[in-house]
């Protein structure tokens, strides 16, 4: 017989408040003395491989303003497409790179900025190569459940068409809130949490 489950309720859900950011990223607030320097804010090193770029861009509200106080955490493969995870099973990652990083969108632009690689193209579950890709995690005030989206690059229009996840995305005119734009070495990304440029996001 089946038993009851009734007496586990679900815990009440929280928003992150506004000060995700600041217990995340101290140096950044101003608060000395927790970490030398806050993690995940040096990805490479002068010895990683494959080609330097930025990332940047805001994180917009519903009504279109950016928010200020937003934490962002990236993850992505090395340029060989390997990643810095026990769990890699295909090659040895970069040692130079760490894979991931974390940071604060600017309380006075609204910015966030990451110094990375571009990172390789990984194979999806069925062994199709996905396109090169940044994974994105985004906290803020106001959100109940951190949210996943991707980054794809502009500059990669064979791989883009190529991808299985970007194939599944069933309206197509949402696909370009997934491309980030180039301009020298820098990538700019954008994410709107509504509206009419609403970015696509995954339930992972």
């Amino acid at each position: 017989m089946t038993q009851s489950l009734s007496h586990l309720k679900e815990s009440a859900s929280q928003t992150a408040g506004p000060y995700v950011h600041i217990g995340l990223t101290p140096n950044f607030a101003d608060i000395k003395g927790v970490y030398p320097a806050d993690l995940g804010t040096a990805m490479v090193d002068e010895k990683t491989k494959g080609e330097r770029i930025t990332v940047t861009g805001r994180i917009f509200d519903g009504s279109g303003t950016p928010i200020r106080d937003a934490l962002v955490e990236i993850w992505q493969a090395d340029a060989a497409g390997l990643y810095n995870s026990p769990s890699e099973t295909r090659g040895s990652a970069d040692l130079h790179f760490t894979g991931w990083g974390r940071a604060p969108t600017d309380m006075e632009t609204g910015y966030y900025r990451f110094e990375t690689i571009k990172p390789g193209r990984v194979p999806f579950r069925d062994g199709r190569l996905m396109a090169p890709h940044v994974t994105f995690w985004i906290a803020a005030r106001g959100i109940n459940l951190a949210l996943s989206t991707r980054m794809y690059f502009g500059d990669e229009e064979k791989a883009n068409a190529e991808d299985p996840v970007l194939a599944r995305i069933e309206h197509r005119n949402r696909v370009p809130s997934l491309i980030a734009t180039r301009e020298g070495s820098t990538f700019t990304f954008d994410i709107y949490l509504q509206g009419d440029k609403e970015t696509v996001f995954f339930d992972i």
